[in-house]
């Protein structure tokens, strides 16, 4: 098990995604009606191919069973009634002011995909909405293309609108660009919306072209949240975004995807380094693809070390946190291999373990980890899930 892994069905972990009925009830106090459709989307953890996205490299996240949901009526008139269960606020406003909101949050969320809904012509009308989620913010989870797919479904559902999950993940791509200030790449939102339960989801961000890859049997994901939070906004995420950009023009080329690595050696020293992450790990996205295909437990793990010394030494994205929790879960039992996940700079760690070791691998990383540190840190073993899904409520 150490190195082979079988090929087959995917551990599938524990729990189910979050009971929707608590949220019904909420949306029928708060509304005074019962909803018509409840839309749910997953957060993601992805595996390896991490700042490749926005350089129209490969990435290969799997959608996880921490999602968000929103209960949805249709209005009568043109405006929508917000209610964030898990806040316990509100917001109100019509179909032709969906301007920023002065408090920010989750307010500007439901502005943006709205926006982003009307600039694309769509026939929509007012709604009642109440949202709840159990996606672990600020943790590298993407809590927030988790709320904007399901507020896109509840919305289009609502409005009787048909709109491919492909189409409404890069529309709400644009919400965030434009309302959260995040220059994110796709991964997050095709990750939310089209993820398959039992397979990771290969993307090729420069041809937005997807491949489903099974997950092997005999291994469990477990993500730990080191409880050192960020807002991508207020990190250095997106100056390392231009740092990419300006290394392709420095480069001669519209994206850092067909960077050579011997084209690399001539940059400064910042934009070298940044460039050999992004090149590094787009052949490490491929390698883990058919080392997942083989079940080759043994070259995941090398090639979850390369990816996370990477992103600590020449992205510089990582945190002394984040390092502890990587060196404490790579000498615990079961371990495969474990790195940094998501846009960095705290939030979480991906650890690939064995199956039958998950909950003892969880307790022993997470009590190690509090003695070190003093923070609160969590596991999650995660299930597989589909992406976006909109039923009846």
């Amino acid at each position: 098990m150490r190195h082979r892994l079988h090929t087959g069905a995917a551990y599938t972990g524990h729990g189910m995604p979050a009971d929707t009925a608590n949220l019904v009830r909420a949306f029928t106090a708060q509304h005074g009606c019962k909803p018509q459709f409840v839309a749910e989307a997953p957060g993601r953890v992805n595996l390896i191919g991490e700042y490749t996205d926005y350089n129209g490299g490969f990435v290969l996240p799997v959608a996880i069973d921490r999602t968000t949901a929103v209960a949805v009526a249709p209005r009568e008139d043109d405006r929508l009634r917000v209610h964030s269960v898990d806040h316990d606020q509100r917001d109100d406003f019509s179909l032709d002011n969906a301007r920023r909101h002065p408090m920010g949050g989750w307010r500007n969320y439901v502005r943006g995909v709205l926006w982003a809904l009307l600039d694309s012509q769509l026939p929509l009308r007012g709604v009642d909405l109440s949202i709840s989620g159990d996606v672990p913010q600020a943790a590298g989870l993407s809590s927030s293309a988790a709320l904007e797919l399901a507020l896109a479904g509840a919305i289009c559902a609502a409005s009787g609108v048909q709109l491919p999950p492909r189409e409404m993940a890069l529309l709400c791509q644009r919400a965030e660009h434009m309302y959260a200030g995040v220059q994110c790449g796709i991964m997050d939102q095709f990750a939310a919306a089209l993820a398959q339960e039992g397979c990771a989801l290969f993307i090729d961000c420069q041809s937005l072209e997807t491949e489903d890859v099974p997950l092997p049997s005999g291994i469990a994901i477990v993500v730990i949240d080191s409880k050192v939070p960020r807002a991508l906004a207020g990190t250095p995420y997106n100056r390392r975004r231009d740092e990419c950009a300006e290394a392709a023009r420095a480069l001669g080329l519209p994206s850092l995807r067909s960077a050579q690595q011997s084209e690399i050696e001539s940059l400064p020293d910042n934009l070298r380094r940044r460039a050999r992450h992004v090149v590094s790990e787009n052949a490490r996205v491929l390698a883990s693809k058919a080392a997942l295909r083989d079940g080759d437990g043994g070259a995941l793990g090398r090639l979850f070390v390369e990816s996370h010394n990477s992103l600590r030494d020449d992205f510089e994205a990582s945190t002394p946190e984040i390092d502890l929790l990587v060196e404490l879960a790579n000498a615990a039992p079961g371990a495969i291999g474990a790195r940094l996940t998501g846009g960095g700079f705290g939030g979480c760690t991906v650890n690939l373990v064995e199956a039958a070791e998950a909950q003892r691998f969880a307790e022993v990383v997470v009590s190690q980890y509090r003695g070190r540190t003093g923070l609160d840190g969590e596991a999650h073993i995660c299930r597989t899930v589909n992406g976006m899904q909109v039923r009846d409520a």
